[in-house]
C-alpha cells in the first residue's frame, strides 16, 4: 500500500496548529503531535526536520493567508470598519489563528512566511489608501496594524475581557456586542487617519 505523503503532511499541520495554538512552541510536545495526528512521530522529523520545523511550517500555512480573500470594498470610514468586521468574523470562524499569532511573537524572532504576508499587507495598505483618499502609505501601514492589533487583541485577550468588561468576554453576546464596538472605533480611527 503506497504512503499518503500528502495526508499526513496535511493531519501534522493540522495537528501542529490544534497543539501549539493551545499551547505554544515550548509547551508542545513531540508525542502529543503525534498522538493528535495519528502518526508516527518520526513523520515529523521525515518530513519537518524537527519540532521547530513543524512550528514554522503551521504558522506559514495557518498565518500566510490570514488576510487573502479580507477585501476593503468600497470607500470611506464605514467600508474601513466593514471590513475590519469581516476579520473579526474570520477569527470567530477560526480562533486559533489569532492564538498562532500570539505566539508567533511570543516564540520566533521572526514573522513565518514574512515575504508573502508582507506582500499581502502592502496590498491591504494600498485598499486602505483607496478607501480612504489622501491617505498616505506609512499612514495607511499603520491603519493596517491597528486594526489587526484590535481585531486581535478580543481572541488573546480573553481574560482582560473578562475584566473589562461587565458582561465578561467568553460568551457569544459579548462577541457581538465587541464586533460592533470594533466596527464603530475602526471607523473612527479611518475617519481621524
Amino acid at each position: 500500500m503506497a504512503w499518503d505523503t500528502a495526508g499526513t503532511r496535511r493531519r501534522l499541520l493540522d495537528a501542529g496548529a490544534r497543539q501549539f495554538a493551545a499551547r505554544g512552541f515550548a509547551g508542545t510536545t513531540m508525542d502529543a503531535l503525534s498522538r493528535d495526528a495519528g502518526v508516527n512521530k518520526e513523520r515529523v522529523y521525515a518530513y519537518f526536520g524537527d519540532k521547530r520545523g513543524l512550528f514554522g511550517a503551521v504558522l506559514a500555512d495557518r498565518l500566510g493567508g490570514l488576510l487573502d480573500g479580507a477585501q476593503v470594498e468600497g470607500t470611506g470610514p464605514a467600508a474601513v470598519g466593514a471590513w475590519a468586521g469581516e476579520l473579526f468574523d474570520r477569527y470567530r470562524r477560526t480562533p486559533d489563528l489569532a492564538r498562532l499569532l500570539a505566539w508567533e511573537s511570543l516564540e520566533l524572532d521572526e514573522a513565518a512566511s514574512a515575504d508573502h504576508r508582507a506582500a499581502t499587507c502592502r496590498d491591504r495598505a494600498t485598499h486602505l489608501r483607496a478607501a480612504l483618499p489622501g491617505l498616505d502609505a506609512a499612514r495607511a501601514q499603520h491603519l493596517l496594524l491597528s486594526v489587526v492589533t484590535l481585531v486581535t487583541g478580543w481572541w488573546t485577550l480573553a481574560r482582560l475581557g473578562d475584566v473589562v468588561l461587565t458582561a465578561g468576554a467568553g460568551t457569544d453576546l459579548a462577541a457581538d456586542a465587541r464586533r460592533a464596538a470594533l466596527v464603530a472605533h475602526v471607523e473612527a480611527l479611518a475617519g481621524a487617519a
